[in-house]
């Protein structure tokens, strides 16, 4: 597995943008980080910024923020 592998990221539909946001909340807490007019779009431009950023973080040789966010969140069962 790739290191940018373990991180969550997803794509949402924008009202206020008018455009599908990529979101990657580990690695760009800010919030969304990229546009695109189809989901696939936002998509293929969010991989391509989260493999930029994990190679800048290596590069630079810092360490990368642990994948905390979760697609879901655990059952609590009663």
């Amino acid at each position: 597995m790739k290191a940018e592998d373990r991180y969550l990221k997803f794509v949402r539909w924008s009202d206020e943008d008018r455009a599908y946001v990529g979101y990657c909340p580990d690695l760009f807490p800010w919030g969304g980080v990229c546009h695109g007019a189809t989901e696939e779009a936002a998509y293929r431009k969010l991989r391509l910024l989260v493999r930029e950023e994990v190679t800048h973080l290596h590069k630079g040789r810092k360490a990368l923020p642990p994948p905390s966010t979760r697609p879901m969140r655990d059952a609590v069962l009663a």
